[in-house]
């Protein structure tokens, strides 16, 4: 008997996924690289997803994913890149997921206050399959530093003239500009009247003297 000959298996396709959510969405990413529309193959129902993807030099990937709660097929969609597959799937009511597959236990349900669901779009917690930042208020921290930080010594002077220079007017911008040039950077005039009939002589510091660097 003739044994027919056997053919190496095609290698696996490397991917792996993750997930988050928002308080109205599902949002799972596949890291493949360079899957074209033509391969893949997404389906949604009530409670499932289906992927497929087929590439020619390696083994078909399907999978089902058994999903805990149900979503709105008709909102779901996926974006495909040269590096990721991007699914998002609508919750059908907002409810906090502990987990992307599987059943949930009746008391581990947690219900999304109604004053938050009006965020859907703010930054998640990804992915929430385990615990990580909450980045609005990481966000909101660093905004109050930034806010609690005083300008010192010049840094505070440079602030002062750039408050004046853009609540002033146009009088007030043309004296400060040409007292500031004709003097060489030793006078700074906000008025008009007294500046613009002559130049603005240099005036150093007391006990300094100006000098002019020939280029």
């Amino acid at each position: 008997m003739t044994e027919e000959p056997k053919f190496p298996s095609k290698a696996v396709l490397p991917l792996k996924h993750d997930w988050y959510q928002t308080d109205s969405t599902v949002v799972i990413t596949v890291l493949v690289k360079n899957i074209k529309e033509d391969q893949l193959r997404v389906s949604f129902s009530d409670s499932n997803l289906h992927l497929n993807i087929s590439v020619p030099e390696f083994e078909e990937y399907s999978k089902c994913f058994n999903l805990s709660y149900k979503v709105v097929p008709d909102q779901c969609s996926y974006k495909l890149s040269p590096s990721k597959i991007e699914i998002k799937l609508k919750k059908n009511e907002g409810i906090r997921w502990d987990k992307l597959e599987g059943h949930q236990a009746e008391n581990g349900i947690k219900v999304i206050p109604q004053a938050s669901t009006t965020q859907s779009e703010r930054p998640p917690t990804y992915p929430t399959s385990r615990r990580g930042k909450d980045w609005s208020q990481v966000e909101r921290e660093i905004k109050k530093q930034e806010e609690e930080e005083k300008p010192e010594g010049e840094e505070a002077l440079n602030k002062l003239f750039q408050d004046i220079y853009g609540k002033g007017s146009d009088e007030v911008r043309k004296a400060m500009v040409k007292s500031y040039m004709e003097s060489g950077g030793t006078v700074l005039s906000t008025n008009w009247d007294e500046v613009k009939q002559k130049k603005v002589d240099v005036k150093p510091p007391d006990g300094m003297e100006f000098k002019k660097w020939d280029g």
